[in-house]
């Protein structure tokens, strides 16, 4: 028996407006979903799938787009039929959050920074469901327990700034299925979270979507989880849909060129490559702006990228031959958690905890572990731009712990930080080549702002932008674009040492491929020495040289990063790596 749909989306157009020209976002796609029915959505940053999402929310920004054309029906149990293109905004304000939830893909541009984490929650619940402000709160608390936020009664309390990437992620989550919504629309949910969490919400809306036969429309670059969770898949390139249909079906025997280079982009987990393929390995544009297939297959691009163990064995000789650049020897950082009567601390967490290890010039070390494990107070820590409580920071053999602002500033101009959130750490009101050129001024690079700014184009150039995107603000830009903003700013100062804080968790598959393949070949073209944390452990391994797990503050396990793979020694390790999506068949991923 055919399901009941839920949602039908009928040559849908969306434009947005520029001075010079108007963009079709989304241009004439279709598709349904049914109750009880996943629908993963795929392509790269700008393909328009988080449009599309928008689209149907309507919550495409007046004057710069609109709807054109088409139709977005949903099927609702208690008024029937009802197009949402075409309804007030009081009456889509009752569907919204109540019976079509969304969790957006950055968490800390969606919550409200003056607002508690709990109150935000209590806030959705209480305008959708009639409960007292008790029951409402008791019902944030269970949210937050069951999408495994730790010490849920003070996260309760606590304002969006002061958790985590992957914590403020989970409270977004928590909000969006707070009204047990017909219809959940992820856009990027499980980005900013670690692996093992990723599995439990995965199961979560598994376990909430048999609860309430919900619809839901799941739109990610991770395509382990889009084989973990959908049923369908519906591929987006430049507002189109190129390809749709059964999950199995398109992963195993891809038809479009397009989507055979989405599922190469991936990092191998069983072969260690020069560099990952992109789409253009495997698709070609014509003259005629026609897309037409490259004759190379997988097999044939990967194993002429391949790494061999000898080749590894030799580089690594020499660079372990030299002394390290940077020595963290015993470092602690800890937050007070209770506070006196008098505000005096009384309890307190290590969120890093008496790490010790050193990273030589020229290396890539990665930083692996859970959401809340401290790799990031770790490498902020290392940056000084939060203070030890003891240990030391040894750079070029110079102890950098104690050395007064002044000093640290001016030694900044030689480490960089490339931050998790591209959008949260770019200035909205400057333009980006401007947000480029700021740290130059600072830190009196080159002579005047002409040669400055000649100088940023050509940054800008070399992260595959253009001179015509100077003055243009972050808004204007994909999400992928915003972080290579980001990476042009770093590189603004010639630093030695760069740490790269998630750097790529927030783009799509193909995106990430390109970034990652850039972040490599700047480091051979200036010889940068990276720490690289991320939640991800296939990237990690596909970045790294040694690999650093961590776990509550403290090193798990350290050592090669292929090495930590293939035979981990710690149960959580193992964890992590089990807990990788792999429904996805060795030959599609591999």
């Amino acid at each position: 028996m055919a399901k009941e749909i839920l949602l039908e989306i009928n040559n849908l157009v969306t434009e947005f407006y520029s001075d010079v020209e108007i963009i079709k976002a989304v241009n004439g796609i279709s598709f349904s979903l049914s109750r009880g029915e996943t629908i993963g959505i795929v392509g790269e940053s700008g393909s328009g799938k988080s449009v599309t999402s928008l689209s149907v929310m309507r919550l495409i920004p007046n004057p710069l787009g609109k709807i054109a054309n088409g139709e977005i029906v949903y099927h609702s149990k208690t008024s029937g039929k009802i197009d949402i293109t075409k309804i007030s905004e009081k009456e889509m304000r009752s569907l919204r959050g109540n019976e079509i939830a969304m969790i957006f893909q950055e968490p800390m541009t969606s919550l409200n920074p003056v607002y508690t984490c709990g109150n935000q929650v209590m806030e959705a619940i209480l305008q959708h469901q009639n409960v007292s402000k008790n029951g409402a709160k008791e019902k944030t608390i269970e949210l937050f327990k069951k999408v495994q936020l730790p010490r849920p009664e003070v996260i309760f309390e606590s304002y969006p700034h002061q958790l985590s990437g992957g914590q403020k992620q989970r409270v977004m989550i928590a909000m969006a299925m707070s009204c047990s919504p017909n219809i959940l629309i992820a856009d990027e949910p499980t980005t900013a979270l670690d692996v093992t969490v990723q599995a439990t919400i995965i199961d979560l809306m598994k376990e909430l979507q048999l609860e309430n036969d919900m619809g839901i429309i799941f739109i990610t670059h991770d395509l382990g989880v889009i084989a973990e969770l959908a049923d369908k898949v519906v591929v987006m390139y430049k507002g189109k849909v190129v390809e749709q249909g059964n999950v199995i079906d398109i992963f195993t025997n891809p038809q479009h060129p397009y989507t055979k280079g989405l599922l190469a982009c991936r990092p191998p987990l069983n072969k260690r490559l020069k560099w990952l393929p992109t789409v253009a390995d495997f698709m070609k544009i014509n003259d005629a702006g026609e897309i037409t297939e490259s004759v190379q297959t997988v097999d044939d691009i990967t194993e002429k990228l391949i790494i061999s163990d000898e080749e590894r064995k030799t580089v690594h000789t020499i660079m372990y031959a030299k002394q390290p650049l940077l020595q963290i020897k015993n470092l602690k950082t800890s937050f007070p958690i209770n506070k006196g009567m008098f505000g005096k601390p009384t309890a307190f967490v290590n969120a890093v905890d008496d790490v010790s290890f050193d990273v030589y010039p020229g290396e890539t070390l990665g930083l692996v572990g859970e959401s809340g494990c401290g790799k990031t107070t770790l490498g902020r820590t290392i940056l000084r731009l939060i203070e030890p409580t003891s240990g030391q920071i040894i750079l070029n053999g110079k102890d950098i712990t104690h050395i007064g602002k002044k000093e640290m500033r001016a030694l900044r101009k030689d480490i960089q930080i490339i931050f998790q959130d591209p959008y949260s750490s770019l200035n909205p009101h400057i333009t980006i080549g401007n947000a480029i050129m700021e740290p130059m001024e600072v830190h009196n690079i080159l002579e005047n702002n002409a040669a400055r700014k000649k100088k940023v184009i050509e940054l800008l150039e070399r992260v595959s932008m253009s001179e015509s995107q100077f003055n243009r603000y972050p808004h204007e830009f994909s999400g992928g674009q915003r972080q290579r903003i980001c990476i042009a700013r770093a590189l603004a100062l010639q630093p030695k040492f760069i740490i790269c804080d998630e750097s790529v968790s927030a783009l799509d598959v193909s995106v990430q491929a390109q970034v990652l393949n850039l972040l490599n070949e700047l480091k051979r073209e200036f010889n940068f020495t990276y720490i690289f944390i991320s939640h991800d452990l296939s990237v990690v391994k596909f970045m790294s040289d040694k690999m650093v797990v961590m776990n509550k503050g403290k090193i798990e396990e350290m050592g090669d990063a292929d090495d930590i793979y293939n035979n981990p020694k710690t149960e959580y390790t193992k964890k992590l790596i089990s807990a990788i999506p792999k429904r996805i068949t060795n030959k599609v991923l591999n």
